[in-house]
């Protein structure tokens, strides 16, 4: 197969109403093309499309052309006999994509020997050299609820490449990893490119649309407004979205840290932690107070999430203390995951799941719904199930559902790392708003240098082990 894409007039509606619209594009081998804009303008629609995976309540219209084999996007089953083979997708959510009951390496393996065909010797040689060409040597036995984010994020990236499909289709490859990692993950896609495949990329990451080159598109509520060599599209945008898009990166935000503190709500003392028998770090002191930005930095797996656990009480320290504020109701210090598909019923529509979730802390859904609407999420998304939503809308949500418990202390576990650079600034311009309002104490998660800058007070560096 050619491993060439080209997709033609793309209209992707529900129930009537228009998700994307007239949208034409063509992946050429060795020319990586990269989508960017706006949470919910339909740029995950448009790889679901080329792949054959859109939700069966979705109507699809338009050609899709791989290699030489066109077909009607409409068509789910036309495409299939070439998955993994022709054409492999890597989802926004690892969770998703790995199979929780096998272990890492065997996951990738699997791809090597039923797909190319190697022997299973082979097959698990080739397996060990992606997972450590990813840092992720030490992962190879663990499961995927043993892994941080960024880890299952990775060896998503392993397990679609280990077919060795000539055409990729990469949903956000690069989400909640640090700058090291998002250079290896980088370098990896580039490598097929090299060899003669192809890549279409979905990313918010400026920097990673910077970093592959070749041609990028930019699309907004469903419909393309720019589309042309990275370089030009990047340092000379002709659109207005573009010009916004660029400027809401964090490293051009005001620095909104707040200094001090209020009366302290926590406190660490000689706190240490261990996963899998490996101590992620120990010693460390931590008081935070009322209304205090904390920033959490440090390499995917070094321990940030553990940090956040081991403070709410979900995890035990391997050593040391935490307290408290004495006559707070545990529901009163709230966590936001960093995969918030993994945190929502996935049957139940969203509407349904955040009634009950208002029911239960005693919150009217008009409170509820002036939060949604301060995030910008539209009402009409709530009758829709978890699945049927973008990652960066679905973040939006857990949000305003984290902040119904009226919380002092909330540990935000890379709350952003869904959005594009303008919803992104938006959403954490509102939670330091209610933050200034109530109180609300973040310690924050990012891997995002500049963020931890402009927004915390201080940081806390972990190292990797």
């Amino acid at each position: 197969m050619t491993p060439s894409l080209t997709i033609e007039d793309l209209r992707v509606s529900a129930g009537g109403v228009a998700l994307v619209r007239g949208v034409s594009i063509r992946v050429a081998p060795g020319v990586p093309l990269t989508i960017v804009g706006e949470t919910g303008s339909g740029k995950t629609l448009v790889a679901e499309a080329a792949m054959g995976t859109l939700a069966p309540e979705l109507v699809a219209s338009g050609r899709v052309v791989l290699g030489d084999a066109a077909s009607e996007a409409g068509d789910r089953a036309a495409r299939r006999h070439l998955w993994g083979r022709g054409i492999a997708m890597l989802p926004q959510e690892p969770w998703l994509a790995l199979d929780p009951t096998m272990r890492v390496l065997p996951q990738v393996a699997q791809g090597h020997r039923f797909v190319r065909g190697l022997s299973m010797a082979e097959a698990t040689a080739r397996a060990r050299e992606d997972l450590a060409a990813l840092g992720l040597s030490g992962a190879a036995t663990r499961f995927p609820h043993q892994l941080s984010g960024g880890m299952a994020q990775r060896v998503a990236v392993a397990a679609a490449r280990a077919g060795g499909a000539p055409l990729l289709l990469a949903d956000e490859p690069t989400k909640g990893l640090d700058s090291d990692l998002r250079s290896a993950v980088v370098a990896l896609l580039r490598g097929a490119l090299l060899a003669g495949g192809s890549l279409l990329c979905i990313t918010h990451d400026v920097a990673v649309a910077r970093a592959l080159g070749g041609e990028v598109m930019v699309m907004l509520d469903g419909e393309v407004v720019e589309h042309g060599p990275a370089e030009t599209v990047l340092t000379a945008p002709s659109h207005a979205y573009t010009r916004r898009l660029l400027a809401a990166e964090p490293e051009a935000w005001a620095n909104d840290a707040i200094p001090g503190a209020g009366e302290e709500l926590l406190s660490a003392t000689s706190l240490a932690a261990e996963r899998g028998g490996r101590r992620l770090f120990e010693a460390l002191d931590l008081a935070v107070g009322a209304g205090e930005w904390v920033a959490v930095t440090g390499p995917s797996g070094c321990g940030k999430t553990t940090l956040g656990n081991v403070l709410l009480g979900l995890l035990r320290p391997a050593a040391g203390q935490v307290r408290r504020r004495a006559g707070l109701a545990r529901t009163r210090y709230q966590k936001l995951y960093q995969d918030p598909v993994a945190t929502f019923a996935p049957r139940l529509d969203l509407r349904t799941a955040l009634a009950e979730a208002a029911a239960l802390h005693g919150v009217p859904w008009s409170q509820l719904a002036a939060m949604l609407a301060r995030l910008r999420v539209p009402d009409a998304l709530l009758d829709r199930r978890p699945d049927q939503v973008s990652g960066g809308e679905l973040q939006r949500i857990a949000i305003a559902r984290a902040l119904l418990a009226d919380p002092v202390f909330l540990f935000a576990d890379e709350p952003t790392s869904r959005l594009d650079p303008i919803t992104q600034q938006e959403t954490m311009a509102a939670l330091r708003e209610v933050s200034r309002e109530r109180g609300l104490a973040v310690l924050l998660v990012t891997h995002d240098q500049a963020m931890a800058r402009k927004v915390a007070g201080r940081q806390i560096a972990l190292r990797a082990a």
